[in-house]
């Protein structure tokens, strides 16, 4: 047994060193830690766009593109192969993902029912004799998006990396979209703009056989087509279908300039071959390049070009040849990319966000710190020292998983400071009974470590709920939340009834002591016998109004939903020099056709928040509108931050939290269904509407945007509720199986007065952490802080005021606990008094 114990003491101090290890390249100097051997270098902590400052794109590719293409190709295939099989047919044509085509002879519809069966192109059917159609398989259509998708990813990062931006990240995201993260580049429009463009390059002979107006208006001859130039007004070309060369010919591009910026590139051998012998044959005739379908440079053949160098010039300028070079030498991308999303971050804002969510970390820790100390002496000092541990535990997985660190991840660590203590907090009071019921204080120790082990794991297993619940929505800023939160819970546990035991036990073999140390100040809790069932009728009275008063905000539309679930675009601006002209910014983009839902001051009065409405005409529509207004007002103003949201991104960000938050709520109330009677569940699942209810409430009072990470916290709240009721309920559990003759309410009074310690010092230490999150987060968090601060003091409420009269209302009855009255009672005996 004593050797076990050691092994595990051993196992212990092993993990908290390896630790140390893992999060030493992060404490030290970029250099000092590149001196470090590479095992040991590789898991340095890294910070988010929103702490260093950037730019993140969500790139889609384009489904409608990519069935356009295929449908083309079909269409292509089918008359082909009709016209080899000598099958006459007419209106063959494609729309969506359907082929129509009718066979004119009629003595030819078996061959052409065959012959069009053998294609394998989709699901065949004849709507009426002679008529066929062919519809093409969406899973189909779903590969070749995905394997667009990956080919991307390459293609992305070849073109964004010709711009020499550092540590670029491209990858891909969640339903086969590529996600762009650019540390240091505040604006985007550059890359945006190379990559709005598929890069198809091609070279093609002008048909010179008719005008082109001729063309235009009686249709171009077989083989030939008609494209038009970029330019301002649009000329049109009438060009061969064929081509001579393509982007995948081109071995190398770059810009250059004489009179005017050009583009100069280089074949490759074969390709170049080709054009010398083809050059050679044409002379005087004109070569058309064309750029994704349209004509930017024709040049009339001289003479044989034997070099294979050629040259582009058109309608753009010196930037405009350098981005043309660089999309021509790194290839096409296979289909068109939409930006279905843009958040950009100036690097100074990031760098403000450091400093004040570092500052918010390290008063939470000090603030939690001394609070514990305050109450309970060398004890709170073992909590303290169990916290450092368990921050550093926490910070060492998410280095050696490689999660940037950003500002939600900090606020999820920082909530964890105030939850870690929490768990001591239960054990530390639990011991404290123990002792006052007459128990030597080394078996109290060890009573109390045993029996608040199972409200530990209940409190623990509610919030890992909620978090796995978080970590399935799609927002980015939510998932690292949760990530903390859940590494930080577990953290906790580990901890807990590992390093706090041990150096509890320690501190008692050490000093001898056989009363609890005098600095444990929390009997004056004792001292209280508060009848809160007293006045219970008057607290569901103000809950109902407060009830109508919130359900009328939210009817008539208070709660302010963000642009995460309306779409649209929001921009910081912070003006050059004096003030924010509000009336000046709101007359600039109005006289540019922009519709502006709201602006205000943000911070000071040099700043200002514009919030730009949901366009509705197609996912570019956001990022037009966000480039118009940077050329209405960038002559006066630094943009601070940008937030763009298509409506394919709010449309999936409504559905995911939506589908969430009910199942959250749902797996919620069956843990607790499970672990209690049926009218501890529907106390705490009303408790628990009480506290979402009134949580939404304070965010439509207090006008905070009802956003993805306000649904995060509200999440957050729900665990966080049922942590404490359950905290209370376990007592009013134990009460019923000990006073069996006591009337409900004075049992219930009797259970929260017990319990008055643990709930207001667990809830103390949340909140002190959620207060300093709040006041010294910076203004990035301050809302979610507020939100979560709101929510756990209601919370706490709820759980004194709403969950334990909701047993009375239901008539909870003490005989059902008397002994040998069902399975529930050997259960919770076999598990222990908790609580």
């Amino acid at each position: 047994m004593q050797q076990s114990a050691r092994w595990k003491t051993l196992s212990l101090w092993l993990v908290l060193v390896a630790s140390l290890l893992v999060i030493l390249p992060s404490l030290l100097p970029a250099r000092a830690a590149a001196s470090l051997p590479g095992w040991l270098a590789a898991h340095r902590l890294v910070p988010g766009l929103d702490l260093t400052g950037g730019s993140r794109l969500v790139l889609d590719v384009s489904r409608a593109d990519i069935t356009a293409e295929r449908l083309r190709a079909g269409v292509e295939t089918i008359g082909n192969a009709l016209r080899a099989a000598r099958i006459p047919y007419s209106d063959l044509n494609g729309a969506d993902d359907t082929i129509d085509v009718a066979v004119t002879a009629a003595d030819r519809v078996d061959a052409a029912r065959q012959t069009l069966t053998g294609l394998g192109l989709g699901s065949l059917s004849e709507p009426e004799s002679g008529r066929f159609r062919i519809v093409l398989p969406a899973a189909a259509i779903d590969e070749a998006v995905s394997a667009a998708s990956l080919g991307a990813v390459d293609a992305v990062r070849r073109r964004v990396e010709s711009l020499g931006i550092p540590s670029l990240l491209v990858v891909r995201g969640e339903r086969d979209r590529i996600v762009v993260s650019m540390p240091g580049l505040t604006d985007p429009q550059r890359v945006k703009d190379m990559l709005a463009q598929v890069g198809r390059l091609s070279a093609r002979l002008v048909d010179d056989s008719m005008p082109v107006d001729t063309a235009i208006e009686e249709g171009a001859p077989a083989g030939s087509e008609v494209l038009y130039s970029t330019g301002e007004p649009p000329v049109g070309y009438l060009v061969k279908q064929e081509d001579l060369f393509t982007a995948v010919d081109v071995a190398s591009a770059q810009p250059a300039a004489n009179d005017e910026p050009f583009v100069e590139f280089v074949l490759k051998g074969e390709a170049a071959d080709r054009l010398s012998a083809f050059t050679q044959q044409n002379g005087g005739r004109t070569i058309a390049i064309l750029l994704d379908g349209q004509v930017i440079s024709t040049s009339q053949i001289q003479g044989a070009i034997r070099d294979g160098v050629g040259r582009l010039s058109g309608d753009f300028d010196a930037e405009g040849a350098a981005n043309i070079a660089r999309i021509v030498a790194s290839g096409p991308l296979p289909a068109p990319l939409t930006t279905l999303e843009e958040r950009s971050i100036e690097p100074a804002l990031g760098t403000t966000s450091v400093d004040t969510i570092v500052l918010a970390l390290a008063v939470a820790v000090a603030a939690v710190v001394a609070f514990m100390t305050f109450f309970y002496g060398v004890l709170g000092v073992i909590a303290s020292v169990a916290l450092f541990f368990n921050m550093l535990l926490t910070f060492a997985v998410l280095a050696l998983i490689g999660a940037p660190i950003s500002l939600s991840m900090i606020a999820g660590v920082v909530l964890t400071v105030g939850l870690a203590v929490d768990a001591s907090v239960l054990i530390f009071e639990r011991i404290r009974e123990e002792t006052k019921n007459g128990r030597s204080l080394r078996d109290a120790i060890d009573i109390g470590f045993g029996r608040a082990r199972v409200t530990v794991l209940d409190a623990s297993a509610t919030m890992l709920i909620a978090v796995a619940v978080l970590l399935l929505l799609s927002a980015a800023p939510v998932r690292a939340f949760a990530l903390a939160v859940g590494i930080g819970l577990l953290a906790t546990l580990f901890t807990t009834f590992t390093l706090t035991q041990r150096l509890v036990r320690a501190w008692l073999g050490r000093s001898h002591a056989t009363h609890l140390p005098k600095g444990v100040r929390t009997g004056l809790f004792d001292r209280l016998n508060l009848r809160f069932m007293a006045v219970r009728n008057v607290v569901f009275l103000a809950t109902a109004a407060l009830s109508l008063v919130i359900a009328g905000l939210l009817v008539v539309g208070e709660l302010r939903l963000g642009i995460d679930f309306t779409g649209g675009a929001a921009v910081e601006i912070q003006a050059k020099s004096g003030n924010a002209d509000l009336f000046d910014v709101s007359a600039r983009l109005t006289d540019a056709g922009i519709d502006i839902l709201s602006i205000d001051t943000h911070g000071d009065a040099r700043r200002a928040l514009v919030r730009l409405s949901a366009q509705g005409e197609g996912e570019n529509a956001e990022q037009t509108s966000v480039l118009v207004a940077r050329g209405e007002l960038e002559d006066a103003y630094n943009f601070r931050r940008v937030e763009v949201v298509g409506p394919s991104i709010s449309g999936e960000l409504i559905d995911t939290a939506t589908l969430g938050f009910v199942a959250g709520l749902l797996a919620l109330v069956a843990y607790i269904w499970i672990r209690f009677e049926w009218h501890f569940a529907i106390g705490a699942v009303i408790a628990l509407a009480h506290d979402v209810f009134f949580t939404l409430g304070f965010l439509a009072i207090a006008d905070i945007e009802f956003n993805v990470s306000a649904v995060a916290a509200l999440l957050t709240v729900a665990g966080y509720s049922l942590n404490d009721t359950m905290v209370v309920y376990d007592r009013i559990r134990e009460n019923l199986r000990h006073f069996k003759r006591m009337p409900l309410p004075i049992l219930i009074d009797d259970a929260i007065n017990r319990t008055l310690s643990r709930t207001v010092l667990t809830s103390a230490t949340t909140l002190i952490a959620l207060a300093a999150l709040a006041l010294f987060g910076g203004e990035a968090i301050r809302t979610f802080a507020l939100t979560l601060l709101f929510g756990v003091a209601i919370g706490t409420i709820s759980s004194i005021y709403i969950a334990g009269p909701i047993l009375i209302l239901f008539r909870l009855r003490p005989e059902r606990y008397r002994p040998g009255k069902g399975g529930k009672e050997t259960v919770t005996e076999a598990t222990g008094a908790n609580g």
